[in-house]
């Protein structure tokens, strides 16, 4: 099998915050195990492929600068092999999230859409909107202060303003929504699921008791949570995903932030097979695609 030759793409450090780690160890363990079953893997920077150095046919990647976003696009308009999709993860920057998300019927939770230097008191009001996150709209968070909370309109006043002077044009306002946060990852085409309550320190696979850690009870619709993560990303085309939602008392859920191939940190071991054993499959399916003649090669032959 050493003909599958496979580039692994890692996300730049500043689309890391307090994950640099994390993320590179994710990319680096499932590049392992794809070596283990035979392909030859090579570790590319996100920078480096920005520079034009990545000519694999074959890329996986955990890239989010805005620049890699045609490359991994056009690298796929060419017929190349690229996971998670270019197109998936420029549609998981927030706004375009935001609006496919909620155009999809997901649950997610009530957003407004705006500029910052737009006045968004009164629209604020109007939505019955106090508690919010402010979440920067145009790319994906780099520093904290990417995502804010605040407590009334006239606080979402003063964030935006701040978003501004530091040249962020666009900002998504969420609403804020009371209840229990949980962690969830999966990648898609396959059962594998994991979700958790970061604040009780236990995850499951997807709610089987033997798995690592001690799974707490849901205290809601597992099945219909996993299906709605499921449609999420096949509707945002991302393959690895992973994100946050928050469930209310009375057991309904809300996914509040999705993202394309986080760092599976409370699973990464299993994570990184089952993305590996995916991969795989994807690039075995896409090798036999490729090798099979053209009608027009075919015509040429006969």
């Amino acid at each position: 099998m050493a003909e599958i030759k496979i580039a692994a793409i890692l996300r730049a450090g500043i689309y890391s915050p307090n994950h640099i780690g994390n993320d590179a160890a994710i990319l680096n363990l499932t590049a392992e195990q794809l070596r283990k079953r035979g392909c030859e893997v090579r570790i590319y920077s996100e920078e480096q492929l920005i520079a034009g150095a990545v000519t694999e046919r074959c890329v996986i990647h955990m890239c989010r600068d805005h620049r890699s976003f045609p490359i991994l696009q056009a690298m796929e308009d060419d017929g190349c092999l690229v996971l998670n999709s270019g197109y998936g993860v420029e549609n998981c920057t927030r706004e375009r999230l935001s609006r496919i998300l909620l155009g999809s019927g997901i649950p997610y939770p009530d957003c407004l859409m705006v500029n910052t230097n737009q006045t968004v008191t009164r629209q604020m009001q109007e939505a019955s909107m106090e508690r919010a996150w402010i979440k920067r709209g145009d790319l994906y968070a780099q520093h904290k202060e990417d995502v804010t909370y605040v407590r009334h309109p006239e606080e979402a006043q003063e964030v935006l303003q701040e978003y501004f002077l530091r040249g962020i044009k666009r900002a998504v306002i969420m609403r804020h929504l009371d209840g229990e946060q949980v962690k969830f990852y999966g990648v898609s085409g396959t059962p594998w699921f994991q979700w958790f309550y970061p604040f009780e320190k236990s995850y499951s696979a997807a709610g089987d008791d033997s798995s690592a850690s001690p799974a707490s009870t849901p205290r809601f619709d597992l099945e219909a949570f996993k299906e709605a993560c499921g449609r999420a990303a096949d509707t945002l085309d991302i393959k690895f995903y992973g994100g946050d939602a928050i469930v209310a008392p009375d057991g309904t859920f809300s996914i509040i932030d999705f993202n394309d191939w986080p760092s599976f940190a409370p699973c990464r071991i299993e994570a990184s097979a089952v993305i590996a054993r995916t991969v795989l499959a994807e690039v075995k399916a896409y090798l036999k695609k490729a090798s099979k003649p053209t009608a027009k090669s075919s015509m040429k032959q006969s």
